[in-house]
């Protein structure tokens, strides 16, 4: 069986465990699906699909839900949550804005739970640190139905605060870093049952694709050709998430595209590399030179930003041929903070990257450069010089809020600075209150808002 194929379901009287996979709902103040699917937790779904165990997807998510009566989308893929008003957690109870419960309502989730029966055991993910009382909310319910099922929790929460998650969230163990590494072991110790993988889990072209296949719907995919970043950004935790830098084979990435492309009619690819031009001589040009060949109807977004100094002419070129839709740079600042953040780039490189972008063929529209906002010490009045610079350029700058986040060289700084107890309740790293300013400029911030806006 070649590796994108799906395997048959194993036979239903056989000893194989039935493992239920859980992208959990989002609480927050704000929410839109940029993109955005727990592509680790597919990635494991696959995997123990191909060991011939019977595994269920329930997406908290979906936008397509059968029960839902709304199911928009962009031409993109992207789109709106369903969102229902829930009550504040007591720290945010004085915040003046609507919290939210984004995803399915509870009473589809139970009745879809209902109808998959009883699991062996239960993989809940997790994102942003700040949503952990949506994956409490999740894991209760799945609690409420089958009590004594076990729930291993993972993710980016999961590896950010192991103890807050232990203590928070209900779940019956929590799984740090990369799960393909031990869920193995794992499924083993809760169910009795051996299995044999038959492939490295610590090599990425060994990896069955995501089982994007088990969503509703595939509006669009996202695609990892790598991890890990080789930079280390004072604001980022790319490098506690993934501290080891894996590449796929061009050939085998440009595979997976022709695969949901072909397969599933999919036009739409997300880039969830942190890092994607990153040794791009032997990465990421032979797998452009591989998806301009293909010569099929495809677009290409890139939301968690392309690194400026590695845009080369002939990069820019291949990008176009390949049918890049949506580029997003990474700038984040264009004053002189940008050394202290980061080494990733400097005016000049921007201002030369950004031409060889619009030299290639890219519309001005299609360009934008990510801009933070909300830094610790940071005066906002000085992200009004950083739109400018982007804008002298003639692209489009894209306010980024800043989220405080454990671990990383900033984390420290902003506990300091935060007019909230950071350290203490994760609820606080929200970038909605922009927790690292002396207060909550709202006028301030809508001028920035509408500055960037302004044509």
């Amino acid at each position: 069986m070649n590796k994108g194929d799906t395997p048959p379901l194993p036979d239903p009287m056989s000893n194989a465990p039935h493992i239920v996979c859980i992208n959990p709902w989002i609480h927050d103040f704000a929410a839109f699906d940029f993109w955005a699917k727990p592509i680790g937790l597919l990635y494991i779904a696959g995997m123990l699909r191909n060991c011939g165990l019977r595994v269920s997807y329930m997406d908290c998510m979906d936008r397509f839900h059968s029960m839902a009566s709304r199911r928009d989308s962009s031409a993109d893929g992207r789109g709106a949550y369903r969102k229902t008003p829930i009550p504040a957690p007591k720290p945010l109870a004085g915040v003046p804005a609507v919290f939210s419960r984004y995803g399915i309502d509870p009473r589809w989730f139970a009745a879809d739970l209902a109808s998959i029966g009883r699991p062996d055991l239960v993989l809940v993910t997790s994102l942003m640190t700040y949503w952990y009382t949506g994956v409490a909310e999740t894991i209760e319910a799945v609690k409420n139905m089958y009590p004594d099922v076990p729930v291993l929790l993972g993710g980016i929460y999961a590896t950010l605060l192991p103890e807050h998650a232990r203590k928070h969230t209900g779940a019956d163990e929590v799984v740090c870093g990369a799960a393909e590494e031990t869920v193995f072991r794992r499924i083993e110790k809760y169910t009795g049952f051996q299995l044999h993988p038959g492939f490295d889990p610590a090599d990425m072209n060994a990896f069955p694709y995501p089982a994007f296949d088990l969503q509703s719907e595939i509006p669009y995919v996202p695609l990892l050709t790598a991890r890990g970043c080789p930079n280390r950004c004072a604001y980022c935790a790319s490098h506690v998430l993934q501290p080891r830098r894996m590449c796929r084979l061009p050939e085998n990435a440009a595979a997976e595209v022709a695969y949901w492309h072909d397969r599933f009619g999919v036009c739409n690819f997300a880039f969830y590399d942190d890092a994607l031009l990153a040794d791009a001589g032997t990465h990421a040009i032979p797998f452009l030179e591989r998806i301009a060949a293909m010569k099929k109807d495809l677009s290409f977004h890139t939301p968690n930003a392309l690194h400026v100094r590695p845009i080369t002419a002939k990069i820019a070129d291949l990008m176009v041929k390949a049918g890049f839709a949506t580029i997003r740079l990474g700038l984040e600042t264009a004053d002189g903070r940008s050394r202290e953040l980061d080494d990733k780039v400097c005016h000049e490189e921007f201002v030369r990257a950004v031409r060889r972008l619009l030299e290639a063929g890219f519309d001005q529209k299609q360009i934008g450069a990510y801009l933070l906002v909300g830094l610790p010490g940071q005066d906002l009045s000085s992200v009004e010089a950083s739109i400018d610079t982007v804008k002298k350029c003639g692209i489009k700058p894209v306010l980024a809020y800043y989220t405080p986040i454990p671990r990383t060289r900033m984390w420290e700084a902003a506990c300091r600075v935060s007019r909230y107890d950071l350290a203490a309740e994760p609820l606080f790293t929200n970038n909605s209150l922009m927790p690292c300013m002396p207060e909550y400029d709202r006028p301030l911030i809508n001028r920035l808002k509408q500055l960037a806006a302004a044509g």
